[in-house]
């Protein structure tokens, strides 16, 4: 079963001026869909009784992974469910009678962190962060940071969406952070 929750979000601070997070009212966004492939991603294939199929594949910048006997699998945009079917439809296509697959990320895509930050850069991702342990990863906040909220972009349902989020927003894999600077 998976946990959704809803997430209030903060947006048009970067448009409103001399307004406050305090003075803008929190805009109510739909629970947190299922976690999406794509490249960078490592992925733990296990095809049971097949020793030979079972191994660690990455996700390509194609986004795809390549197996032996059945060649590119697309992950872009498949949850590892829906890959595991995917492979075992292929590998039941003459090579293995009644295949068994299980798909788990082994290693998470990074995530980045620019802006006021003591160290931008590219971060290996860990489950369960927020923006708040993202930037602590980066190296704290630098003197002229916004301390309240962060933008974040992310690419949803093959668009590029950046909002404005408070500390406590969730980070996914591939997301991108940019702590503002203050203005006073």
């Amino acid at each position: 079963m998976r946990l959704r929750s809803t997430i209030l979000l903060t947006v048009a601070l970067a448009l409103a001026g001399c307004a406050t997070p305090s003075q803008i009212p929190p805009v109510e966004v739909a629970p947190e869909a299922p976690y999406t492939l794509d490249a960078g991603d490592k992925l733990r294939v296990t095809v049971f009784g097949q020793d030979g199929l079972t191994n660690t594949y990455a996700v390509n910048a194609s986004g795809k992974i390549a197996m032996p006997l059945i060649g590119s699998v697309e992950a872009r945009g498949r949850t590892t469910e829906s890959l595991a079917r995917a492979i075992a439809a292929k590998l039941r296509q003459g090579y293995v009678r009644e295949p068994h697959v299980a798909v788990e990320v082994e290693t998470y895509r990074p995530f980045f962190v620019l802006g006021e930050v003591t160290a931008a850069g590219q971060y290996a991702y860990v489950n369960g962060m927020t923006v708040e342990t993202a930037v602590a990863i980066a190296g704290g906040f630098s003197p002229r940071a916004y301390k309240t909220y962060a933008e974040v972009s992310r690419v949803v349902d093959g668009q590029l969406v950046r909002t404005s989020v408070p500390l406590t927003y969730p980070v996914r894999p591939g997301d991108t952070i940019n702590v503002i600077e203050r203005w006073l």
